[in-house]
């Protein structure tokens, strides 16, 4: 969907960055990015819900095991998890990545329009980063 690098960098015009600082920068990007979208898709979902997605991201194999069981029997055939399973070249059953395809598919099933929250929320980090580069860029070079 979309990737934080230095095409990402540059997109903000962070370019400039010093190298020793990109990839802090990047994953302080990456937290606050997961915990505005974190914050954006709880809104409707019960406490159940979110309880049970607390469990499924945080890989508690009886969790996942039985949401999946419930949801998609035949995940290993789903061609997200073929995908998944390609691209980060683990075994099928490898815990994290079955934990990762059923949050992927969690969240396609109770927040369907969670890819169209990621945008959002990124769009709208990406203009606040735009808006204030020159004095992270400064407080960067003075530190």
């Amino acid at each position: 969907m979309f990737q934080l690098d230095d095409a990402f960098l540059q997109d903000i015009g962070m370019a400039d960055l010093p190298d020793d600082q990109k990839e802090a920068f990047l994953q302080h990007i990456y937290a606050t990015l997961e915990e505005r979208v974190g914050v954006k898709l709880s809104d409707g979902l019960s406490d159940e819900q979110l309880e049970e997605f607390e469990k499924i991201i945080d890989k508690d194999d009886a969790t996942v095991g039985a949401w999946l069981s419930t949801h998609v029997p035949a995940y290993q055939t789903d061609e997200i998890f073929i995908r998944m399973q390609e691209v980060t070249k683990l075994p099928a059953n490898d815990p994290g990545l079955i934990a990762e395809f059923a949050s992927t598919k969690w969240l396609e099933l109770n927040r369907p329009d969670y890819r169209v929250v990621v945008a959002a929320v990124l769009d709208e980090l990406k203009k606040e980063i735009i808006g204030n580069t020159d004095k992270l860029l400064d407080s960067n070079q003075a530190a």
